[in-house]
């Protein structure tokens, strides 16, 4: 008789529960127990099972996608490094701050003493005790290593490539510049310029980038904390005239106009942020009476960066830049069948508008000293509650109505307006009206775009645009005296200028790109270490897999302790 094969012997096995004959005879002769043997022949099979699923991983790893961990913020908050998962014990507010900056990038051993145990809240500015939160590792992603064999590299793809200095390391970043091109970096924006060409042109993020690596500023679902608006510390949205028939809910987290005013009526964001003075007096309860701070410009403030180690070191998210690249969200319940809304963002003094009649659904742009108008359908047609959101990015504006971008009956682009340079009416840099519309707004947002950093060759402990900068900020770089720099508009202009705030430009070669990280105060990236060459290129980050897991879930309210619960909220498409 012919020796049966491991798959027809696998296949006698699952039709009977007893050993062949000839099998059983061979049993009998062996020292071994039958079921010793029959344990022997189902450890060999699953060590093969488990085998092959080796070789297909690493098959999978070599040729397809491979699981990398992101080490650092420089990502953040696209991609977060090892950080503190913390909630305001003010506000309310849950935020993420960096705790990668005393990690060894080829050992992940941590600096003793640089452990964040302190961080500033984004929304109240309270500086919080972190020390009794754990730090967390940083997102585990997919990279499709396929992915450039078969199309070159897109601008702002999200890419893992081989550092330039060190073909040991892998690092992560947005691909901004593009072989045969010179990429300027100037007030926060980034701009080209191809070979044989003589003029820069501003660069312009696809929507769904946009959208994803737009920074929150204020959420007004964490309003004030109840100790300083008690000692009149003035909420960020504000109505203008109390007459024209708005009305704040009691926690102010809403506002509704029944629409009988004959005028527009408005609510607006004034960017009131209090300093470490002011918290230590509210927490004394010596806040001045009538007290009544300036409101500021909105800066490149980024709470990820802002962790305090056990020497008291800060990291580098103080603020130091104006982004006048702003977006508002909210959502709008329409109560009515007439009238109309307008979202208004200012940059440079200049209006840019959004007006939606609520009768017909039509939305016209507008940017007011110009002769800029479009016009558009949206489904705001009827009553009914709507998710907005309306965005001034890259000299660019666009509207979204839930989540689809609204297209408009020409270019939404416009070029370059006359005032670089924050005015008095950026101070209140963000509006909503109505005009005879019944509406109430509420899940308020001011986002902002990111400001990328013009610094070449060099890694300080503080990037900032500018040259001379205490000529801006005075002998020191302290809350007192940015705040004061940011409430005075009046001041920027000689700040502003070419020399004071010079661009940095990157001349690219034939396949040689150019990377940035996404936090761009504390990226060590192109701008350090200049172009990276094809050869280097690993692939295209695809999908965050595993974010750090919860230790416990809530249930009825109650925490309950959960290890390696998966946080599903945070698996998603890299953007």
């Amino acid at each position: 008789m012919a020796k049966s094969s491991k798959k027809s012997r696998g296949r006698d096995r699952r039709r009977s529960s007893s050993v062949p004959e000839p099998v059983e005879s061979a049993v009998k002769s062996l020292p071994m127990s039958r079921s010793a043997w029959l344990s022997q022949v189902v450890f060999r099979e699953s060590v093969e099972a488990v085998a092959i699923a080796f070789v297909l991983a690493f098959l999978f790893r070599a040729f397809e996608a491979e699981a990398f961990v992101i080490p650092t913020g420089s990502m953040a908050t696209t991609l977060m490094g090892r950080h503190k998962d913390v909630t305001c014990p003010k506000c309310g507010y849950p935020y993420q701050v960096g705790a990668s900056n005393g990690v060894d990038s080829e050992t992940g051993e941590i600096t003793p003493g640089s452990d964040v145990i302190g961080c500033v809240c984004p929304m109240c500015h309270h500086e919080m005790d972190a020390r009794q939160d754990r730090a967390f590792s940083g997102d585990r992603i997919l990279v499709n290593k396929f992915v450039y064999h078969f199309e070159d590299p897109k601008r702002w793809d999200v890419t893992v490539f081989k550092y330039p200095e060190g073909a040991k390391t892998n690092f992560i970043k947005r691909l901004v510049g593009l072989p045969n091109e010179t990429l300027r970096i100037h007030h926060g924006d980034l701009s080209v310029r191809k070979n044989g060409e003589s003029t820069f042109s501003l660069v312009r993020k696809p929507p769904d980038k946009l959208r994803a690596t737009l920074q929150t500023v204020h959420d007004n679902d964490y309003v004030l904390p109840e100790e300083m608006s008690s000692q009149g510390w003035p909420t960020r949205w504000q109505i203008d005239d109390v007459l024209q028939g708005w009305t704040a809910a009691d926690d102010h987290r809403s506002f509704s106009n029944d629409g009988s005013s004959d005028s527009e009526a408005w609510l607006r964001y004034r960017h009131f942020v209090p300093n470490a003075r002011v918290w230590e007096a509210v927490d004394q309860g010596v806040l001045p009476l009538g007290y009544r701070p300036d409101p500021q410009l909105i800066s490149d403030f980024c709470a990820y960066n802002n962790g305090v180690d056990r020497s008291g070191n800060r990291q580098r998210g103080l603020g130091l830049h104006w982004v006048g690249d702003l977006a508002v969200s909210c959502t709008v319940d329409v109560r009515g069948s007439q009238g109309q809304m307008v979202l208004e963002l200012v940059e440079g003094g200049q209006q840019m508008q959004c007006r939606i009649d609520v009768a017909t659904g039509r939305a016209e742009l507008a940017i007011s000293g110009t002769t800029f108008r479009r016009s558009g359908a949206t489904p705001i047609s009827r009553p009914g509650a709507y998710r907005l959101l309306f965005a001034n990015v890259d000299d660019q504006l666009q509207l979204w109505v839930d989540d689809t971008l609204v297209a408009f009956d020409g270019p939404t682009t416009y070029e370059p307006l006359g005032n670089t340079t924050p005015q008095p009416a950026d101070l209140a840099p963000v509006g909503i009206a109505t005009l005879g519309a019944d509406l109430q707004v509420r899940h308020l947002k001011v986002l902002r775009d990111i400001y990328y950093i013009a610094v070449r060759g060099h890694e300080p402990r503080l990037l900032f645009d500018y040259r001379f900068p205490y000529e801006v900020f005075g002998n020191s770089i302290t809350e007192e005296t940015v705040g004061l720099f940011f409430s005075s508009p009046n001041r920027w202009p000689r700040a502003f200028s070419n020399e004071s705030m010079p661009p940095v430009e990157f001349a690219l070669g034939k396949d040689q790109f150019l990377m940035l990280g996404d936090n761009s105060p504390q990226s060590k990236d192109s701008r350090v270490w200049a172009t990276v060459d094809r050869r280097l290129l690993i692939g295209k980050a695809l999908f965050i897999y595993w974010p750090h897991s919860w230790d416990q879930v809530s249930i009825g309210g109650a925490r309950i302790p959960f290890p390696f619960f998966p946080n599903f909220r945070r698996m998603e498409f890299v953007r």
